[in-house]
């Protein structure tokens, strides 16, 4: 049986430990489950997948939650700075030692049992969560839904934010079929709110086909911008007078309506006021989602990654930087929609600048980088930096006091820009 002193040292022989970096399925997971948990005692559950708007949905979830004075466990992934953020009790991320500690449980009964990183650690959130008196738990799906690891515990309430094309591989190459891999989270005559407001047809179907009450935004629940504020409104229930989200984009307002839905649906084992539910949405924080850093030219980080995400993050720039010239540092994963990403932000970047990531595997290399600008037919970008300092600093060289500095197409890229503030 192995055993490390620090944190650190469990995660470096996890990440060789599992074969495959992502092994969708239910069977090890739940059986070490388990054995973990023999009386698992589950807190109120929201379970949340989605391509994009997943952990804004959490972070919405975790706020007004925490407004009403619940003490409340979130689990997300990836992280951006520290492992730690992954699992969260009441806004802090949890220390070492309880980490380490649920790992040293998860290894004394995983017998034999080969687990990835990400299962490791869905299992010591979900043994922590456990032991922490929590009158809630928010647990955000790593990959999809129906074979993510977060799946072996029946949710409360589960939230689909958007179903767009990303990691095809492992979820299919339509609409249609990744949305029947994340509808996995649905179950019999528990609520499920889609805020996506085209759904694919399979997300109908599942929930038909299973009995499980879906909640469709537009259809079911909606909601009305005014000049201050907003409404949102469901059958038989209005709210009036919402403070515009905290968190920046027109599709925040989806992802809030979508859990002031799942909110009142749970309000039975959950009461909650409406202060609650503004102070959290007045009130949300999330790193690296439109994130504005104020320095001499102002920075925009975004960890937007797929053609979804990044059209989101086009209309945000053209609706809040109108004519403002855009010098876009960025670095994209080699399993991405990489020219997708550039044809449509090609419009509103002046000049691009490629900064490598060095020590990632999964980073796209600066030869198979120049490939797909060449395709695309743009000539406005920069190659040959050593990495993210020297790209960043010829972008801030070139770039004029008004202008506004993009750094995104990466929670990696983002994550480093974030630790060189630190």
């Amino acid at each position: 049986m192995k055993h490390f002193d620090t944190l650190e040292g469990w995660l470096k022989w996890q990440e060789g430990l599992h074969p495959q970096t992502i092994d969708l399925g239910l069977e090890r997971v739940l059986s070490v489950f388990l054995a973990l948990q023999p009386d698992y005692d589950k807190p109120p559950t929201i379970t949340v997948a989605g391509t994009n708007g997943k952990g804004s949905c959490v972070a919405f979830l975790e706020f007004i939650y925490r407004a009403q004075g619940y003490r409340v466990g979130t689990y997300t992934s990836p992280h951006i700075l520290n492992y730690n953020e992954r699992i969260k009790i009441d806004g802090k991320p949890v220390s070492d030692d309880l980490i380490c500690s649920a790992f040293e449980r998860i290894e004394s009964v995983r017998d034999g049992v080969s687990l990835s990183y990400f299962e490791f650690g869905t299992l010591a959130a979900l043994d922590i969560f456990s032991r922490a008196n929590l009158d809630v738990q928010l647990l955000e799906v790593g990959l999809g839904g129906r074979l993510d690891a977060v799946n072996i515990v029946d949710p409360d309430v589960s939230i689909i934010s958007s179903i767009g094309i990303d990691h095809a591989e492992w979820l299919g190459e339509t609409r249609e079929l990744i949305g029947r891999e994340k509808a996995g989270i649905f179950r019999k005559q528990v609520p499920a709110i889609i805020s996506d407001p085209e759904p694919p047809e399979s997300i109908f179907e599942y929930a038909n086909e299973i009995g499980t009450p879906a909640f469709f935004i537009g259809r079911d629940f909606a909601y009305r911008k005014q000049p201050i504020g907003w409404v949102w409104y469901a059958s038989g229930r209005q709210i009036d007078g919402l403070p515009e989200p905290n968190l920046k984009g027109e599709h925040q307002y989806r992802n809030a309506a979508a859990v002031v839905m799942a909110v009142t649906r749970l309000s039975s084992r959950l009461p909650m006021s409406v202060d609650s539910i503004k102070q959290g949405i007045a009130s949300v924080e999330l790193t690296g989602r439109f994130q504005l850093i104020n320095d001499d030219i102002t920075v925009l980080l975004d960890v937007g990654h797929n053609p979804q995400a990044v059209q989101t993050l086009v209309d945000f720039i053209n609706d809040n930087f109108p004519g403002k010239c855009i010098h876009a540092v960025f670095a994209m994963m080699k399993d991405k929609d990489i020219s997708g990403v550039i044809d449509i932000m090609k419009p509103v970047v002046y000049q691009w600048y490629f900064a490598p990531l060095k020590d990632n595997p999964r980073c796209v290399s600066e030869a198979s980088m120049q490939a797909y600008f060449q395709q695309c037919e743009i000539t406005n970008v920069t190659f040959g930096f050593s990495g993210l300092q020297e790209a960043l600093n010829s972008a801030k060289t070139k770039a004029g006091k008004s202008d506004l500095l993009l750094v995104f197409g990466s929670f990696f890229l983002v994550s480093e820009y974030l630790a060189g503030l630190a």
